[in-house]
């Protein structure tokens, strides 16, 4: 990255790309200018829009970044990033968008998009030339310590939605209220909920992260997570949700697995609970099933294997009552 010139360049492209992406609805094109977990959601999103809308969407409003501030940080080698904080025409948040070029001869593309309340922003640790100072891959014997390294970010959050334990992040919507609605959905009267989330690493999915002016850092993260809603004997599911229904793959007889991707935005102190400032989270796949979870709950969580457990064989009478297995997406949201 050259500097602010070029990174005004990569941005104009992305909202260009996207633009197009979706006034033609085509998911092949999102890959031009997005990679990562934006990437993911963007290609299901215009899937499920392109199933409901063939004819594409010449209408769509453009999304519209500006009042720019970009945070590049002086890297030698590869993969670089830099950080976007900008405005948009969509509401009035901060958006940042973090920006990856993997070598030389690749294009950047947007890999991580944090939704922030104004002033909400960490302010940066900024060099003499006004260069960020990235965190590296690798602990530096020379480097002021982190409670959790930017790369075991991932590991950490999905062991935590598992089973609870540690006190890596602090309590919140994103850590301690997904539990407790997952607690309430592992078993109701109608069908029973599991969960499998699975971390994810570079280089797919890197952990960029920024020096802050605290000492601490600002870095990003993705994580996959799949829930599998089974419906009890007597009981035909139904989805009734139209996104849901134009990503359903499978035979939906007695389950159904949703699968999603999450990217979060959180602080790490030096010492203390890591704190998300942004999590975004939306259904990339549904698939249906007709496998049946016997007579038991089904408890929070999978267990470390990645396993759902024990699967039975029963199935519902043809004329069963409907349960509605639809998960309802979750919101861009703050914490």
């Amino acid at each position: 990255m050259s500097g602010k010139a070029e990174a005004e360049k990569v941005l104009r492209r992305f909202t260009d790309g996207y633009n197009d992406a979706y006034r033609k609805l085509d998911p092949a094109l999102v890959d031009r200018v997005e990679t990562g977990a934006p990437a993911e959601i963007a290609r299901a999103d215009l899937a499920a829009q392109r199933a409901l809308t063939p004819g594409g969407n010449p209408g769509y409003p453009p999304l519209v970044l500006d009042d720019a501030r970009f945070t590049i940080p002086k890297m030698a080698g590869w993969p670089k990033f830099f950080v976007a904080d900008t405005h948009s025409n969509r509401d009035q948040h901060r958006w940042l968008l973090v920006f990856t070029r993997a070598d030389a001869g690749r294009p950047w593309k947007a890999a991580y998009l944090s939704l922030l309340n104004q002033g909400s922003v960490p302010q940066f640790a900024l060099d003499k030339d006004g260069y960020a100072q990235a965190v590296p891959a690798a602990a530096e014997t020379n480097e002021a310590p982190l409670a959790v390294r930017p790369e075991a970010l991932s590991t950490a959050y999905t062991d935590y939605l598992r089973s609870g334990a540690g006190n890596v992040f602090a309590p919140g919507t994103s850590t301690t209220q997904i539990r407790a609605e997952r607690a309430k959905l592992a078993r109701t009267p109608t069908f029973w909920a599991e969960y499998i989330d699975t971390p994810e690493k570079a280089p797919g999915f890197p952990a960029p992260a920024l020096r802050t002016k605290d000492g601490g850092a600002l870095a990003f993260f993705t994580a996959h997570h799949r829930e599998r809603r089974t419906a009890v004997a007597g009981v035909r599911p139904e989805i009734t949700d139209p996104r849901t229904k134009a990503l359903l793959k499978g035979d939906l007889k007695q389950a159904v697995t949703y699968t999603r991707v999450s990217e979060s935005a959180v602080t790490i102190p030096g010492k203390g609970p890591v704190v998300f400032l942004n999590r975004i989270e939306s259904l990339t796949e549904a698939r249906g099933s007709n496998r049946f979870v016997g007579n038991r709950s089904a408890g929070l969580g999978a267990p470390p294997s990645g396993s759902w457990g024990r699967v039975g064989t029963n199935r519902p009478p043809a004329s069963a009552p409907q349960a509605h297995l639809s998960a309802p997406q979750r919101p861009i949201g703050q914490g």
